[in-house]
């Protein structure tokens, strides 16, 4: 091998942006499942499912390449240890979705309406966390082509920023909507309240796994 190639190899850089895009994929297909749920469309819930658990496996084979690939001897502008973080987290917002998906085939369960309203609201709240992330994290190559510094840095700080409030809000969102599902105890089965809580702490999850990325990312700046 050429001594240039072997001490700098190949950036990483652009396959972990596809990662990101493909992990974004698996959080884009909640509001369909939701709007199945809804429906009381089992059938298609299935379908859904099975297409999140593609595109999960499509982002696990990008995040296995990446790794394998990942220079050892690359004078990167991070460290190694940081992006197998980040590639962690980033892997762990697809299996929530995947974990959310999954759950709503474990039985034909109905969404009261009392609850329907603030159940999609927080969907669309974290489908606003994970776009956040979405934007910051695609602004990795020129990140990394400015040494993670400068203009390009204060940006997606800036950008992280709002991924940090934008979970919070979630976190919030999660707290009131449980709220309301064990006001409906009285008119629910204890198996679907359990079901419901299920479906918001696995939401939940997608949220939290969002903010340790971007966290990540964050450190990756900063250092």
């Amino acid at each position: 091998m050429n001594i240039i190639q072997e001490l700098f190899g190949k950036s990483p850089f652009g396959p972990l942006v596809e990662h990101t895009k493909k992990v974004h994929e698996c959080v884009e297909m909640i509001r369909p499942l939701m709007e199945a749920l809804v429906n009381e469309d089992y059938d298609e819930i299935r379908r859904l499912q099975d297409k999140v658990s593609r595109l999960e496996y499509e982002a696990d084979t990008i995040k296995h390449n990446v790794r394998e690939h990942l220079p050892r001897r690359y004078f990167m502008p991070v460290e190694r240890v940081d992006l197998e973080k980040f590639i962690s987290n980033q892997d762990n917002i697809a299996d929530k979705a995947e974990d959310f998906a999954v759950i709503l085939t474990l039985r034909k369960t109905k969404l009261h309406p009392k609850v329907m309203d603030k159940f999609f609201a927080f969907v669309d709240q974290i489908f606003q966390v994970t776009g956040t992330l979405l934007t910051a994290a695609v602004e990795l190559k020129n990140l990394a082509e400015a040494s993670f510094s400068g203009a390009e840095a204060k940006v997606v700080l800036s950008l992280l920023k709002g991924l940090n409030e934008e979970e919070w809000k979630a976190d919030r969102m999660a707290r009131s909507l449980s709220k309301d599902v064990y006001r409906l105890e009285k008119e629910l089965d204890p198996i679907t309240i359990i079901f419901y809580e299920k479906m918001i702490l696995a939401l939940g999850g997608i949220a939290n796994a969002a903010e340790n990325a971007g966290d990540m990312l964050r450190t990756m700046i900063l250092k």
